[in-house]
Formats: C-alpha cells, structure tokens, sequence
C-alpha cells in the first residue's frame, strides 16, 4: 500500500536486504523524510522540475532523495568547495544540489554515460540557472575520468560517486589521482541493504561496493568511514573519505 500524498513512482525501498520485507518500517521511514522535507524547505520549483523532466524521458527514479541532496550541498559548503566532481550524472538533481554550493568562480564536471541522460541534465542545470558553472561529461566514466587527469586539470576539492556500483573500485583510484589532501571522497549506496556482510553475495554491484570498500579501509591515503542511512530510497549507507597527504598505498 502506498502511504498517502506519497508519489506511487518512488519505490519503497531501492534496494534488496534484509529489511525488505518490513513495509511498516519502511513506511515510516518514508513519512520522516517527507517531514524533513517539509520543515527543512528542502524542495523548490527547479528541483521538481528536474525530477518532472527525468520522469517525461523515462529515467530511473533513483537520484537522491532531498535529505541527502541538502547534505551534499551542505558538505560542499562547509568545505569551501570551488571544484566539485560528480561520477553519475542521471538527470541532474544531484548535480543541481552541488552546484548551488559553489562559489561564482566554481566548477561542477559531472559524468555521464548516456547521451540521452547528459542532454536532460543539462536542460534541468540550464533551467536552474547553473549551466554556467556545470559541465556535463558524456562517456564511460573511466575514459571521462583518465582525459581529466591527461587534460591536467586543477585538482577537485570534494567528488561524489553515484554511478554503477561494479565501476566504483575503479572511480576511487581516479578520483585520488584528480584530488588533493584534504579533498573529501562521497560515495552513495555503499551499504545496499547490508548485503555487504555477504562475501559470497551473487550480486555484481554488493561485489563491486565489497571491493571499493575494502579498498577505503585499507588505503593509507585516506581517512574514511561508511554510516547506514534509512529513509525514502531504503536501506543503504554513505562511505566518507577524507584524502591526507598523496602518498603511496
């Protein structure tokens, strides 16, 4: 059953886990982060019609949610952020939260593998008045990540990875190679309802979180964390990593 005023589109969970089974939690869920929404004014105009837009061109409905919009945004903030790099662009919703966070002379590079996708994002960044600040990359993400670091371009100061899960190994060694020390590291959907845990899990994208993880904890590079999130996407979990001093692994 779908809880009233809520959009019969948004899925109740995002992910498969060992919770999926207890709609009543999820349910509830779902209700705090309509109230955090509410109270916290965190959605606006642009953003619906963002997300409007993404649903007219038969996307995913799998950006972030608000919460974890204003988040970002705020992170990048606290942190000065100039240079942000976003790998998974979709439509943009994210892409709009971290632009607003930038200064004037700020740059958001975003990546994104489908054309078709880039092309909505751009029209919803341009609609928000961002266009000038952001740019959308289009390509797999590793060929869009290696011509940055052959173009040579002035390190970012915060990156957030929202991609395919199997390509995060591989976007965390990018995304060091395009950073400095004290550049923060977000990445999405590391928890994937606790599937984690489950070394033999069949799944190609827990496979793919598994290595990226382990990579975080082991790297002498970086200080990390993961925290676990519930709320409207589910059950799921954000990984942290602050780059230190560039040094071998």
């Amino acid at each position: 059953m779908v809880p009233e005023g809520r959009d019969p589109g948004r899925p109740l969970i995002a992910n498969e886990g060992p919770l999926a089974g207890y709609p009543a939690a999820v349910d509830r869920w779902d209700a705090v982060d309509d109230f955090i929404v509410d109270n916290f004014d965190l959605d606006d105009d642009v953003l619906r019609a963002a997300v409007k837009a993404s649903v007219a061109a038969g996307m995913p409905q799998i950006q972030v949610s608000a919460a974890l919009g204003r988040f970002l945004n705020l992170q990048a903030r606290a942190i000065g952020a100039r240079r942000i790099l976003e790998i998974g662009t979709l439509a943009g919703y994210s892409s709009i939260w971290l632009a607003r966070a930038l200064s004037p002379d700020g740059r958001l590079v975003t990546l994104e593998l489908s054309a078709k996708h880039a092309q909505v994002a751009r029209d919803n960044l341009a609609r928000a008045g961002l266009d000038a600040v952001a740019e959308v990359r289009v390509g797999p993400a590793t060929e869009s990540l290696a011509a940055l670091v052959a173009e040579g371009v002035e390190p970012f100061d915060m990156v957030f990875i929202d991609a395919d899960k199997e390509g995060y190994p591989d976007y965390l060694e990018w995304s060091l190679r395009l950073a400095r020390a004290g550049t923060l590291i977000v990445a999405d959907n590391v928890v994937r309802g606790g599937a984690i845990i489950e070394p033999d899990h069949a799944d190609s994208r827990v496979q793919g979180i598994r290595r990226f993880n382990e990579m975080l904890a082991s790297d002498s590079r970086v200080a990390a964390t993961i925290m676990q999130t519930v709320g409207a996407k589910g059950y799921d979990g954000i990984a942290f990593a602050l780059v230190l001093e560039n040094k071998a692994p």
